[in-house]
């Protein structure tokens, strides 16, 4: 059977049943594991179907609502894909919210180990149809700006975690004044995410660095890891390469 034919058929079965499995289509295609993801991923590629672990799903059955362009997505997937470069099986990882999440919640090996919290629900949805890892958000008063959860609730399920490595977004990083946000109450959650990790990895683009918001998140001190779409060599990365590791 072409290629063509098999994307075919799988998108066929995914409109009548909003969902396939791997197993399944494996049988019905006469073809290999190999075969069908390597469909899958190109069906997901072209916006079509979502992949999610043993198989794909439909995009309405996935979000029941349109989602917004996402910004400099390419440079996001590139953040991404370093930040996946520090998860190693059995961790205990802990992260927020935000679209480079996201994109790092789409790369989330299909076989990882460990377990994974979250307090950010659009990622535990990404992260627990994509992987077997032990997935845990953490619930409070949902932001409906940035749609993670906070409030004292959350504040005193993290005080609980003794998480290995903590991922987080930002809208502002400077020499100057450290990790800085907007919101108060999202700030309160970020620095207890801060405390209950053993390290913590700051996830953003370039153009946010050496901007400054007016809440400030933590000192560079708390930071391990600096991770953007730019090569750790690049000279705009040269101050921050002395105080902790940039990728």
């Amino acid at each position: 059977m072409l290629r063509e034919e098999r994307q075919n058929y799988i998108l066929n079965q995914i409109s009548i049943y909003s969902k396939v499995h791997t197993s399944d289509l494996c049988a019905a295609l006469d073809v290999s594991l190999d075969t069908v993801r390597r469909d899958l991923s190109d069906l997901e590629n072209e916006g079509k179907l979502v992949k999610v672990h043993g198989g794909a799903i439909s995009k309405s059955f996935h979000y029941p609502f349109q989602q917004p362009a996402v910004y400099a997505k390419e440079k996001k997937k590139e953040i991404a894909r370093k930040a996946l470069e520090l998860i190693e099986d059995g961790m205990t990882i802990l992260a927020g919210g935000g679209t480079v999440m996201l994109e790092l919640a789409k790369m989330i090996p299909e076989d990882l180990k460990g377990t994974f919290f979250t307090v950010s629900p659009l990622v535990a949805l990404e992260v627990t149809q994509r992987s077997t890892v032990n997935v845990i958000l953490l619930a409070g008063k949902l932001s409906r700006n940035s749609y993670i959860c906070m409030g004292s609730t959350v504040i005193r399920q993290l005080s609980e975690i003794r998480a290995d490595l903590c991922f987080l977004g930002t809208n502002g990083i400077s020499i100057e004044e450290g990790v800085t946000d907007m919101d108060w109450e999202v700030v309160q959650v970020k620095q207890q995410m801060i405390r209950s990790a053993r390290k913590t990895a700051i996830l953003t683009i370039a153009e946010k660095i050496g901007s400054v918001q007016n809440l400030t998140v933590c000192n560079l001190n708390a930071v391990d890891y600096l991770i953007t779409e730019l090569p750790a060599a690049d000279p705009k990365l040269e101050k921050y390469r002395q105080l902790f590791k940039v990728k």
